[in-house]
């Protein structure tokens, strides 16, 4: 085996060790407030451990990818890893909301800088004609952590404690940068060094971070946004807006646009941003219906929503297949139609869900495959779409692009999502009082907490109906603009030779 294919392979491998953690700890959020003694009526409180990590993986990704081009490849993947295995290292150490935040954020920094990292690479080694199809690979390593991350997180959780699926991470990581350090070249290229866009980096980490914090409601009982909340978000857009126009000035951007059609563009991202929220929701809610309406344990609600994640990658297949056939266009349309049509299926799930069933086939089942098959259907239409803006030379950076709009999505979704639903489960549970077991009846009292965990089940239901129909009204406005993706070719730019001869710096 060539070196070459041995420093992709452990890139790819790092790509899906970081993926992995992205969505590992959907499926053992439940024994994490336990362990941190947080009620379970109370799951607000740990909304930063998941969007924590998200924002570290969304500000870092563009940012860090331009260093490698500046320093070379060797050193950020090694550094990355390093900081990712520390990061795991302060997860499995805590014991309180605000560690296991930051040990999160500091993991989802250098989980995210990888992606991009490694698509570069793959850039450096690989000539034009060759380069989509390892790209691809990389790709398909990072949506791998979408499917197997949660069963992952479940199964290691349970037969061991989940600060376990943190601690693996470290000989993991320490494996990895080994590889790297054999196999990825040090140094960088010649030519001159590239700039890198400090300004906008740091611009677009501040506005994502405003924005989440701004949703972010600890006490959402009160309302739906906390006091701080419509500040934050003004400010978070006024950022945002700001990052936008440094951008269009800067000599050094971070997503150089030059010569691409932007509508069509920015329309395929938005698509990519969309979906990337609606799946989010799915595999944090559907597995708190598993375990909070079901009653079903961490290894039953991950098994599933294995209806939802084996669905994904058939129609991923399916939807490249179409594509190349009839254009991206077609097979995004109808993949965010579907979805949203599975999500009104799954808010129309009934109180008595477990017996529910379409003739011989459960509902649960069906619905989940379906909205699973809708939202895999855009995976490669989507990162073929933009590939088919960008010139050849921008490539990596384009595929990066699609990733980090996703990432944005999940990241704006399940905050905005989780803060609409939480307010609403206390809206909705307000005037329930818990019966107290004084001065009546023991049946009495069995009879009046049969009531109150009915209205329980029930306010939880509601929620949960209500996040998936704003989440069904996502996809339809996804399929909206996916009606709105022109075809049409961008003419290639030359791009780089092959620099095979860096193996031998």
């Amino acid at each position: 085996m060539s070196r070459r294919r041995v420093a992709i392979g452990a890139g790819g491998a790092v790509v899906l060790l970081a993926a992995l953690d992205a969505y590992v700890v959907t499926t053992v959020l439940l024994p994490i407030i336990k362990d941190l003694g947080i009620p379970v009526n109370r799951l607000e409180r740990v909304t930063p451990v998941l969007t924590g990590f998200l924002l570290g993986y969304v500000a870092a990704m563009p940012l860090i990818g331009q260093l490698s081009d500046r320093f070379g490849r060797r050193a950020p993947l090694q550094a990355c890893l390093f900081f990712f295995a520390a990061g795991s290292a302060v997860t499995a150490l805590a014991h309180g909301v605000p560690l296991l935040t930051a040990g999160r954020v500091v993991q989802g920094i250098a989980g995210g800088a990888l992606l991009p990292v490694t698509m570069a690479l793959a850039g450096d080694l690989w000539d034009e004609r060759q380069r989509p199809v390892v790209l691809g690979a990389v790709g398909a390593a990072q949506e791998l952590g979408s499917v197997l991350g949660p069963l992952y997180g479940a199964g290691i959780a349970a037969v061991m404690d989940w600060r376990a699926i943190f601690w693996i991470n470290l000989p993991l990581s320490a494996v990895a940068m080994v590889a790297v350090w054999y196999a990825v070249p040090g140094g960088r290229g010649e030519g001159p060094r590239p700039g890198v866009d400090v300004v906008g980096g740091l611009l677009l980490a501040l506005g994502l971070g405003l924005l989440v914090g701004g949703v972010y409601n600890p006490e959402p009982q009160e309302s739906a946004l906390p006091p701080w909340g419509a500040p934050l978000l003004a400010a978070g857009a006024a950022a945002l807006v700001v990052f936008v126009l440094w951008e269009l000035r800067a000599r050094t951007r971070l997503f150089d646009l030059t010569g691409v059609r932007r509508g069509p563009l920015l329309a395929t991202l938005g698509v990519s941003l969309l979906s990337g929220a609606a799946l989010m929701v799915t595999l944090v809610d559907v597995v708190l219906v598993a375990k909070t309406v079901l009653r079903k344990d961490d290894l039953d609600g991950a098994l599933l929503l294995t209806r939802f994640l084996v669905a994904l990658p058939i129609a991923a297949i399916a939807g490249g297949l179409i594509a190349r056939r009839y254009g991206e266009r077609w097979p995004m349309a109808a993949g965010m139609a579907v979805s949203a049509g599975g999500y009104l299926l799954i808010a129309g799930w009934p109180a008595d869900l477990a017996d529910a069933s379409y003739g011989p086939l459960p509902r649960m089942d069906v619905d989940l495959v379906v909205t699973g098959f809708g939202l895999g259907l855009v995976i490669a239409p989507v990162s073929s779409a933009v590939l088919a803006f960008v010139p050849a030379a921008r490539h990596g950076v384009a595929s990066a692009a699609v990733v980090v709009a996703r990432m944005m999505g999940m990241l704006l979704g399940v905050s905005a999502l989780s803060a609409w639903g939480f307010h609403r489960f206390h809206v909705l549970t307000a005037d329930l009082r818990p019966p107290l077991p004084f001065g009546m009846p023991d049946a009495e009292f069995e009879r009046r907490m049969k009531i109150y965990n009915a209205a329980l089940d029930e306010a939880l239901r509601r929620e949960y109906q209500e996040i998936f129909w704003i989440t069904a009204a996502l996809c339809a406005l996804g399929a909206l603009l996916a009606l709105t993706v022109t075809a049409g070719r961008n003419g290639d730019v030359p791009a780089p030779a092959s620099r095979d001869e860096l193996l031998t710096r």
